[in-house]
């Protein structure tokens, strides 16, 4: 049994890793900046604290006693807030400076550090046929403004603690991750689950449209939750020293993400293109070859069978929060 801190828990990615941890009988310190009212998932078996990782002193009390961190804390969402809140995004750099720090003098045995495709040069993503991003593909540095150069700095950092200071410091480099248990609405979404909302209400309001930001044909691929526990894990504890992509490979684009949902509701929508819309960059693709060499293994989950997941318990909740609504009203 390891004693494990997991920041940001209270968001999508490390409330599922803080249950898959629980499961394996670690004992868990969960840590989110949110009220826990707010968390997607909470568990009853980790001990779930409210800090504001930004501030140092937060950051000791939160890996004091402990022996590893996972550290998946950010401001961040999908590209309409990525594009919109630059500053913000910019300041998580504070958390994980401040974790490092304190991780260095709490004798930290392994500290994992959840970083973005974001990272990757723009001049590298221009067509809808890409590739795939390979690691180098970061340098020379054009990441995108905001979110990834924060990412980019804080990857340096985990480095130079590792080398002067000799904290095993592990990134992963994280390609759209998507599930059940996460933001599908509000504005921090991202396409998967936006998509799925869209053709959701699209069927239960019978304005049988969707808008969809941009032309439809930038390309992207995305990564199911289950793939991405497992690598976070994997990576966490291998000899990779290097940042590397943690992704699918399967790429599609906007347009197709949509036929396949629209497959999975069963029936079709008239679409309007919003060309105004954050877009981000024209393609982008996780070239896989680095993480099946070092593991043996890359993310497999097919897109259509995690989507599937994705719809159901996405409507699960539209359908419960509208059913709340109408009992509310029918009770006034």
């Amino acid at each position: 049994m390891k004693k494990i801190v997991v920041t940001g828990a209270g968001g999508f990615i490390a409330g599922h890793l803080v249950k898959q941890l629980i499961r394996q009988g670690h004992s868990v310190r969960a840590v989110d900046i949110k009220q826990l009212d707010d968390w997607y998932q909470i568990s009853d078996e980790s001990e779930n604290l409210t800090l504001d990782l930004r501030l140092r002193e937060n950051c000791y009390k939160a890996v004091n006693g402990f022996n590893e961190v996972f550290n998946l804390a950010a401001d961040m969402g999908g590209m309409g807030f990525i594009e919109n809140n630059k500053a913000a995004c910019m300041i998580s750099v504070l958390i994980n400076t401040h974790l490092l720090i304190a991780s260095r003098d709490n004798v930290i045995d392994r500290f994992f550090y959840s970083s973005s495709a974001c990272v990757y040069n723009g001049d590298k993503q221009t067509d809808t046929d890409n590739p795939g991003l390979k690691e180098s593909d970061a340098y020379p540095a054009l990441a995108e403004d905001g979110y990834g150069w924060e990412k980019l700095f804080s990857e340096r950092m985990c480095r130079h603690f590792r080398e002067d200071f000799g904290i095993t410091t592990r990134v992963a480099r994280f390609h759209n991750v998507y599930g059940p248990y996460g933001t599908y609405d509000g504005g921090r979404e991202k396409a998967p689950a936006a998509i799925c909302r869209k053709v959701i209400e699209a069927g239960i309001s019978g304005n049988k449209e969707i808008v969809i930001w941009g032309d439809g044909l930038q390309t992207r691929s995305f990564m199911y939750i289950e793939d991405c526990i497992k690598g976070i894990q994997d990576i966490m504890y291998s000899n990779i020293t290097e940042p590397i992509n943690l992704g699918s490979s399967e790429m599609v684009s906007i347009n197709e993400l949509v036929d396949i949902v629209e497959d999975i509701a069963g029936y079709k929508l008239e679409r309007k293109y919003d060309l105004n819309a954050p877009k981000g960059v024209r393609g982008r693709n996780s070239e896989n070859t680095l993480i099946r060499q070092y593991l043996g293994w890359e993310p497999s989950i097919p897109l259509r069978k995690g989507m599937k997941k994705t719809y159901d318990w996405i409507r699960e909740q539209i359908v419960t929060e509208q059913d709340k609504k109408k009992k509310e009203r029918f009770n006034k």
